[in-house]
């Protein structure tokens, strides 16, 4: 039986097109970089369909790491799951989360107690722009979460504790280009697709891992507000057509020094969730303050989201509503803040849109820490 090991290094950028702390890291030995499998970041941009900054941040890195690992930048992208995260309102810092997977051939995880963090990637085909935010895109993301868990070597959909896709979005061009073909597309709002792309790969996930038992159908995308994942993290972009999985969970299989676990908040204010996804990988709330637990936490992921009925705990919010700043963003800066608090730090991965990601309101939030 395959045994692997998983390093997980945080590292703050500043800027989208920051690599040197990766480069630094590197040259001192202390990440191979044949083993990376994936890099999750969260850039200062506006998290928008105009957001460009996601892919300045993948071409930096695929350009940078192209002459150590022996590939150009477009193979560079092929090899590893790169999902930037635009938006780093109010406490959130901009940083990237660089997983690191190395096989143990011919060894078992000897000494190791429970199972360990492990991770596998995944990507569907290319999508035709009339097969976003629908059942085409649910099925192939379903499919590659399989292939992703495979990988990760996690065969119960329980040890599963974070799925992050990202998705792509409709741009003028594609909208254009199903219209020529005389197909129809989800909406004409390229924004609005955003949502639609992630809402349809969290039900992909959801499917996957039997958290939906119903057959799921085109028009339960952004309209049956029961069905959801709580470990389904979705990001949309502009910068691919095709689905980029990444499951994460604990394995048999993993001789990682790193453990996840999560919870699921109900809503932004979720501070009770947030204490129990810690706990879950032994971080106390009464002890996270102190250095050493500080040194065991790693990162926080976790989707945030304006409630779609405009409250909450029955009173009004305005983030719907309000036309000088997208929900999304007020959401993002909320969510981070409550999680930075508690955390004791800001350089957490925040993402917001969290359609069919947890229950209205709300979405997962998982933790990754040293044992």
């Amino acid at each position: 039986m395959r045994t692997t090991t998983v390093d997980v290094i945080q590292i703050p950028t500043k800027g989208p097109g920051d690599v040197s702390g990766l480069i630094n890291l590197i040259e001192a030995g202390k990440i191979v970089p044949a083993s990376i499998l994936a890099i999750l970041g969260k850039t200062e941009g506006n998290g928008g369909v105009n957001d460009f900054t996601r892919e300045y941040a993948v071409s930096a890195l695929s350009f940078a790491l192209a002459p150590y690992v022996g590939l150009s930048p477009h193979d560079v992208e092929q090899k590893i799951a790169f999902v930037m995260s635009g938006g780093t309102e109010g406490v959130l810092s901009p940083h990237i989360t660089v997983f690191a997977r190395t096989v143990i051939e011919g060894r078992s995880a000897t000494g190791i107690a429970g199972k360990r963090l492990s991770i596998g990637i995944a990507q569907t085909r290319d999508f035709l722009p009339e097969e976003l935010g629908r059942c085409a895109q649910i099925d192939e993301t379903a499919r590659a979460v399989h292939v992703a868990m495979a990988d990760a070597g996690i065969e119960d959909p329980q040890d599963v504790h974070f799925v992050q896709i990202k998705c792509p979005l409709l741009t003028s061009d594609r909208i254009e280009a199903a219209h020529a073909r005389g197909q129809k597309v989800v909406t004409t709002s390229a924004y609005g697709s955003m949502g639609y792309s992630r809402g349809a790969s969290a039900l992909g996930v959801a499917s996957a891992l039997g958290e939906i038992d119903c057959d799921i159908r085109d028009e339960h995308i952004l309209k049956n507000w029961e069905l959801f994942s709580s470990v389904a993290s979705t990001s949309s972009g502009i910068e691919l057509i095709h689905n980029v999985v990444i499951v994460l969970g604990n394995s048999n299989r993993s001789a990682s020094p790193f453990i996840i676990g999560h919870g699921v908040m109900r809503d932004s204010i979720d501070s009770v969730a947030v204490i129990e996804a810690l706990k879950s990988v032994g971080l106390g709330f009464g002890e996270i303050f102190d250095s050493a637990a500080q040194s065991r936490l790693v990162n926080i992921f976790a989707k945030a989201e304006a409630s779609p009925d405009g409250s909450v705990r029955g009173f009004r919010h305005t983030m719907l509503d309000d036309s000088d700043i997208g929900a999304t963003r007020h959401a993002r800066a909320a969510v981070g803040g409550l999680i930075g608090g508690l955390a004791g730090t800001g350089a957490v991965y925040v993402s917001g849109g969290a359609e069919h990601q947890g229950p209205p309101g709300g979405g997962p939030v998982a933790v990754i820490s040293r044992q």
